[in-house]
């Protein structure tokens, strides 16, 4: 193979963890890019690294999170291609074997059938790598589909803090962050950009943004705002401020 396979691993067991690893490093052609124990962080490091494959240990019990709740968060990515997944799991049921299939898994391993190990699941994910439908992530991504998916991304953001579409100041947040995310000109500030777009004063493209900040930790609940906005805000005004909030979410997506 021209290139290696990049493969994310999602396993709570950390002896289990360490004998796909060395398998894995005992191959020229595949290499582990990074591993897990929790299903949320997973998501990042798959929008980050966007692997050819991921294994995956569907319970996650002395992890954070489950197989289930990656699967289910997975399809709201809206990648650009599809990874090979494998999960390996404790349980023996087909009904879970069914609904693994549709949420497009490719291969079940159960563990507990007695030639079970991790030599046999990277040897299988070979196998699979081998069909001419297996797409490598970094060369079969084009620009334009790169483009759709960071715009989604940004909408899927700015969606989970709650920040309504009916007020102006929902376009000049997407586009500035779009913007940051995109732009190689350091000489041009956000909301220079944005003035320059629109033809508006810098102040009015503000004002217009926290005014949709305001409106949004006004009306959503204080547990999504907890989870979704991480950032300290400051004591006295309660909100974030535009520039606050803008780079906050450039700074999540970049991770």
């Amino acid at each position: 193979m021209e290139r290696k396979i990049k493969i994310i691993l999602i396993e709570d067991n950390n002896e289990e963890s360490k004998m796909f690893q060395d398998f894995i490093n005992k191959h020229n052609d595949i290499t582990l890019v990074s591993k897990t124990k929790s299903s949320d962080e997973a998501l990042t490091l798959l929008k980050k690294h966007f692997p050819d494959a991921i294994i995956l240990d569907l319970e996650l019990h002395e992890g954070n999170g489950s197989g289930f709740d990656f699967l289910n968060n997975l399809k709201s990515l809206l990648l650009p291609y599809k990874p090979l997944i494998i999960v390996t799991t404790n349980i023996a049921s087909k009904v879970i074997y069914d609904k693994l299939h549709k949420d497009f898994v490719d291969l079940i391993f159960y563990k507990k059938q007695p030639d079970y190990s991790p030599k046999l699941v990277i040897e299988a994910l070979l196998l699979l790598a081998q069909e001419p439908n297996l797409k490598p992530a970094n060369v079969n991504i084009s620009p334009e589909e790169k483009d759709l998916e960071l715009r989604n991304r940004i909408n899927k953001e700015l969606d989970l803090i709650g920040i309504s579409y009916k007020l102006k100041g929902r376009e000049y947040l997407f586009e500035g962050i779009y913007y940051l995310l995109t732009s190689n000109n350091p000489n041009i500030t956000v909301f220079q950009y944005l003035s320059n777009r629109y033809k508006l004063l810098t102040s009015s493209i503000s004002r217009a943004i926290q005014t949709s900040i305001n409106h949004t930790w006004r009306t959503s609940s204080i547990e999504d705002l907890k989870l979704n906005y991480t950032a300290q805000i400051n004591y006295n005004t309660g909100v974030p401020t535009p520039t606050e909030f803008i780079y906050f979410i450039v700074n999540k997506l970049k991770q």
